[in-house]
């Protein structure tokens, strides 16, 4: 391990229940070097009370940064312990009178500051469709990939990232975080990737209340005007309420301050498997 590198974080976060919704099921965390956005699944039961969990848990991670390795381990055990919260939570209500059906669930969406032997990175776990992006030199990019029907479909070419927005199943996710009762038993595995910090200047995490309101180059807008990652959250949050806020919208952006521009990002090199992760990171 090389020597600790100093980073500065600034961070702003800001969360609206939308103009559809009657209760915003979304939670956020932003405390560093720890940044989290869970998104409870809407249309089934208590999706706030799952989404809430998985801020509970990440809290509990050590304030301190973790090596690369350590930090994978972590976010898999806080995960695991999630995942059993939010069943034992179901569980306990079906047992207290609830519909056999009851289930709830959230997705989840993750990013810590780590060290490594090149320097520090942030490592980016993502269940089902609350995204990563990276904003650098003007340029948003998205990191994490969905875990959503339609991604399926674009990856295997029958539909256009364009046509996707329309799609019937566009809201359909194929991973979560709990809902054992849910159709298909989706599966809660998360995607990782490590980030280069000198390539990702300023990140956004978001529910699909951001991203399936409000269009990539949009978003990449509002980040290039707002300096303060406080206000670039608000107006974030402000767009999606302004394209008709179909859903509770939440954002957390992190600024990544005074840190030279030394290192470069290969997307598809960083995208990294469960087994990858343990065994081969740093």
């Amino acid at each position: 391990m090389t020597d600790r590198i100093h980073v500065e974080l600034h961070h702003g976060a800001a969360t609206d229940v939308g103009l559809v919704r009657h209760a915003n099921e979304d939670a956020y965390l932003a405390a560093p070097p720890v940044f989290v956005v869970a998104d409870g699944m809407g249309g089934h039961d208590r999706g706030d009370v799952a989404s809430a969990i998985v801020v509970e848990e990440f809290a509990h991670l050590d304030a301190e940064r973790y090596d690369a390795e350590a930090a994978a381990q972590a976010v898999t055990a806080t995960l695991g312990v999630i995942q059993e919260r939010i069943l034992a939570f179901g569980a306990e209500q079906r047992a207290d009178g609830a519909a056999a059906g009851f289930s709830t669930g959230t997705t989840a969406v993750a990013a810590l500051l780590v060290d490594g032997d090149s320097g520090p990175h942030w490592l980016i776990a993502n269940v089902g469709d609350s995204r990563a992006y990276r904003f650098s030199d003007g340029e948003l990019a998205q990191v994490s990939v969905d875990h959503s029907v339609v991604q399926e479909l674009i990856d295997a070419g029958t539909i256009t990232p364009a046509a996707a927005q329309d799609h019937p199943s566009r809201n359909v996710i194929t991973r979560a975080l709990g809902g054992s009762a849910m159709p298909g038993g989706v599966s809660g595995d998360p995607d990782y990737f490590l980030l280069p910090l000198a390539a990702a200047e300023r990140i956004l995490l978001c529910s699909d209340g951001v991203s399936g309101m409000v269009e990539d180059a949009e978003i990449g807008r509002i980040l290039a005007r707002c300096e303060d990652p406080r206000d670039a959250a608000e107006q974030v949050i402000a767009a999606a309420v302004a394209a008709g806020g179909h859903d509770n919208a939440t954002a957390v952006v992190v600024d990544v301050v005074g840190l030279a521009h030394t290192d470069t990002y290969d997307s598809a090199a960083q995208r990294l498997s469960l087994e990858q992760k343990l065994g081969a990171l740093p």
